[in-house]
């Protein structure tokens, strides 16, 4: 039924989302990390900016869409606050060095952006499950 497979890929999308703030969490603890450690790290793909701005642009979306079609059905205004707020501050972190923040910001930034992204679409999830919403 259309109700259910909405809200199997709501589950989806919300589980995609949560990956992708982990790895933003990885990507900002480790690569400093990493490229302190060995400097060879610092000449991979992931280990530039661009890469950064790759995942927030996967994250915007696709926690829009989900945070969106979850609190259609379970009208939790708290998650679009919460998951909107999470994503400003992923979006911010983008923009540190031009905010005058520095590494240390833009770091900080992305930490408490990727927790509280990662945050809404848990709660996003548990509520649709608590309507029995069908996630897979």
């Amino acid at each position: 039924n259309r109700i259910g497979g909405i809200h199997m890929v709501t589950g989806l999308l919300d589980r995609f989302s949560i990956g992708l703030s982990a790895l933003c969490l990885l990507h900002c603890l480790a690569i400093p990390l990493l490229i302190s450690m060995a400097p060879v790290v610092a000449t991979l793909a992931f280990a530039d900016e661009s890469f950064h701005l790759a995942l927030i642009a996967l994250v915007v979306p696709t926690s829009t869409l989900a945070l969106g079609l979850g609190c259609r059905k379970h009208r939790g205004l708290r998650v679009i606050a919460l998951g909107l707020a999470g994503l400003v501050l992923l979006g911010s972190a983008a923009f540190a060095e031009t905010l005058g923040l520095g590494e240390v910001g833009e770091t900080a930034l992305t930490v408490l952006g990727a927790l509280t992204v990662a945050s809404a679409h848990l709660i996003n999830y548990r509520a649709c499950r608590a309507i029995d919403c069908e996630h897979a």
